[in-house]
C-alpha cells in the first residue's frame, strides 16, 4: 500500500475541517492538503520522470521549512516517486554529493540560491529544477497551480521505495538509507498505539522536517490519525508556548522537540503548570536527554517528558511507556523496545549479554531500512549474520527492561585497556554543582593510548575549578575513567538535531597529550 493511502484513510470524513493551523494565520483544511498534493503530483506525473539504476524517480526537497514543503513530501508518495529531504543549510559542496550520489530526477530549492544551485544541478544531470520558498512563492507552486487538484494515487508495494535519508556523515562518507513505505507505515502504526493517540489530539509542530523525528515521527502521527497540528516555520520557545496557552480550538495536547528545544522552554518565563493543562504528552528524542532538564521541566510544567530513542535506518526503536500503568518514565533512558521491534544487546562476538551488562544495541523488525544507497559492502556490514541491524549504539537492559544507552560504540574510549563509556562519566559530571553539560572524549595519549577528557559548560557566574572536578571525580568513579583534563566551553557544538558532535571536540583537542 501507498503510505499516502494509509495517510488520508484517516483524515476526517469532513475535509474542511483544519488540518495545519499557523503562527502566521493563516490555515489549512483537509481539503486544501488534497487538492494541493494532487496538483503537486500531477506536475510530476506529467514530467515523466525517469529513475535510476532500478529506483524509481528521486525528488529532491533542499528548501525551508514550510506546509507547502510537508505537500512536495506528500505529492512525491501521491505519485509514487521516492522523497529526499535535505538540510537547507547545506551549501554547495555538500549538496554537490548527495545530487550525485542519488541522482535525482527533480530538485527543489530556495529561490536565492538558484544561483548556484543551477549549475550544480546540470552538472549532476537533474532533469527539473524549481523554486520553493517559506512565503508561499517558487515556481514549484506556480506550475502546480496549472495542474488538475484530483490525483489517483499510484500503486505501490509495502516493500517499495519511498524516501531516502542521509545519515549526519561524522565519519565518513553521509550513507544514504533507503527507506520504504512499509517501514514508514509499520513504525508510524506503533507510535499511534503506544502513545495513545486520540482523535482529538494536536500537535504543536516546531521540528525541522529534513529529519526523520520532524517529517516522519511528527508528521505521520497527526496525519494518519486525522489531527491537527499547530506549525511553526521555525522554532521560538515564547512562539511554542503561545501555541500550548492559545484557548482557541483546537486546543494544542502533544508537543515533539529535542533536549535543546526544552532547554529553550525551561528559560521562558511561561512554561507553569496552568499553561501546560491541556498538554497529555511532551516527547524528547535525537539526542540525549539531561536528568537535570528532565527534572526541572517536570518541576516547573507538572508534565513529565517521555524520552525515546531511534535512528535514520529504523524510525522510532524504544519509548518509555506513556500509560503510567506500564511503568514510570525514568530519567536518563529510552524506555523499553517498542511493540514489534526486536531489541538485543551483545558482546563483541554478537552473543546476548546479561542484564546490566554494557554491549552493542542490535535490532529488527518491519521498520529497520532496506540498505543503504549505493553502498553494498557497508550495508552488509551493517547486518549480523542472523540478520539484526548494528545500530553503532552500546547500552544495557535493566531489571525492567528499559534500555540505557552508554552512547555510540566509535564514541567508546579505551585507555590503558580499560573500556570507559563516555555517558557514563557524563552522568556523574553533570551533577556537580556549578555543571550545565558536559562531554568526554578520549584524544591520542602517549602512555594509555587514549586519555579522557571532558569539555564542561559551566553556569553563567559560577567559578568552577578544573582541578576540584577532577579531585571530586576521584571520589567518585573509578580513577580510569576519571578526566584528566577539563576544558570549559561557553556551549558544546551540535548538529542540526541537537547531538554533540564530538568528533569536532575530538579533533579541536587531539594534540592535548601530545
Amino acid at each position: 500500500m501507498n503510505l499516502f493511502t494509509a495517510l488520508t484513510a484517516a483524515w476526517p470524513a469532513t475535509l474542511d475541517e483544519p488540518a495545519i493551523l499557523t503562527d502566521t494565520g493563516l490555515d489549512y483544511t483537509w481539503r486544501d492538503l488534497d487538492r494541493a498534493t494532487a496538483m503537486m503530483a500531477n506536475l510530476l506525473t506529467g514530467l515523466r520522470l525517469k529513475g535510476h539504476a532500478g529506483r524509481p524517480p528521486v525528488v529532491a526537497a533542499h528548501v525551508d521549512k514550510s506546509v507547502e514543503a510537508l505537500m512536495l513530501y506528500l505529492a512525491t508518495l501521491r505519485a509514487g516517486c521516492v522523497f529526499l529531504p535535505l538540510n537547507p543549510a547545506y551549501r554547495q559542496a555538500e549538496l554537490d554529493y548527495f545530487v550525485n550520489d542519488a541522482r535525482p530526477s527533480v530538485l527543489v530549492c530556495r529561490s536565492p540560491d538558484q544561483d548556484w544551485v543551477v549549475p550544480l544541478a546540470a552538472q549532476g544531470r537533474v532533469a527539473h529544477l524549481f523554486t520553493l520558498n517559506d512565503d508561499r512563492t517558487g515556481s514549484l507552486l506556480t506550475h502546480a497551480a496549472a495542474q488538475a487538484d484530483q490525483h489517483v494515487i499510484v500503486s505501490v508495494q509495502a516493500d517499495d521505495l519511498a524516501a531516502i535519508l542521509y545519515t549526519s556523515g561524522t565519519t565518513g562518507r553521509s550513507k544514504g538509507a533507503l527507506l520504504s513505505h512499509g517501514n514508514l507505515l509499520s513504525n508510524a502504526r506503533t507510535l499511534l498505539r503506544h502513545w495513545d493517540w486520540r482523535s482529538d489530539d494536536v500537535l504543536v509542530h516546531a521540528l525541522p522536517i529534513f529529519h526523520i523525528h520532524g517529517l516522519f515521527v511528527a508528521c505521520h502521527c497527526a496525519l494518519l490519525s486525522g489531527t491537527a497540528m499547530r506549525w511553526l516555520n521555525k522554532f521560538d520557545a515564547t512562539g511554542v508556548m503561545q501555541q500550548i496557552q492559545d484557548t482557541g480550538e483546537p486546543r494544542a495536547t502533544v508537543f515533539m522537540g529535542v533536549p535543546t528545544m526544552y532547554g529553550r522552554l525551561l528559560d521562558t518565563a511561561y512554561l507553569k503548570p496552568d499553561a501546560c493543562a491541556d498538554m497529555r504528552l511532551f516527547v524528547s528524542g535525537s539526542a540525549p536527554l539531561l536528568s537535570a532538564t528532565a527534572e526541572a521541566f517536570a518541576q516547573r510544567s507538572g508534565q513529565q517528558i517521555l524520552e525515546r530513542y531511534g535512528m535514520s535506518e529504523t524510525g522510532m526503536l524504544c519509548a518509555n511507556p506513556c500509560r503510567p500503568r506500564e511503568g514510570p518514565r525514568l530519567p536518563g533512558s529510552v524506555g523499553r523496545p517498542l511493540p514489534g521491534v526486536g531489541l538485543r544487546i551483545t558482546d563483541d562476538h554478537d552473543q546476548a549479554c546479561s542484564l546490566g551488562t554494557v554491549g552493542h544495541v542490535q535490532v529488527r523488525g518491519p521498520n529497520v531500512f532496506k540498505g543503504y544507497l549505493g553502498m553494498l559492502e557497508k550495508t552488509r556490514e551493517a547486518f549480523t549474520a542472523d540478520g539484526w541491524l548494528k545500530t553503532g549504539d552500546v547500552g544495557h537492559f535493566d531489571a525492567q527492561g528499559y534500555v540505557h544507552l552508554s552512547g555510540r560504540a566509535k564514541d567508546l574510549i579505551i585507555t590503558g585497556g580499560f573500556n570507559v563509556y563516555p555517558a557514563e562519566v557524563e552522568s556523574h559530571l553533570d551533577k556537580l554543582p556549578g555543571v550545565v553539560e558536559s562531554a568526554v572524549v578520549g584524544v591520542p595519549h602517549p602512555d594509555f593510548g587514549e586519555g579522557v577528557i571532558a569539555i564542561v559548560v559551566a553556569e553563567a557566574g559560577q567559578a568552577v575549578d578544573e582541578q576540584a572536578l577532577i579531585q571530586t571525580m576521584k571520589d567518585t568513579i573509578a580513577g580510569f575513567k576519571v578526566p584528566k583534563r577539563v576544558f570549559f566551553a561557553t556551549e558544546l557544538p551540535r548538529n542540526a538535531m541537537g547531538k554533540v558532535q564530538k568528533n569536532l571536540l575530538r579533533q579541536q583537542h587531539e594534540d592535548t597529550f601530545a
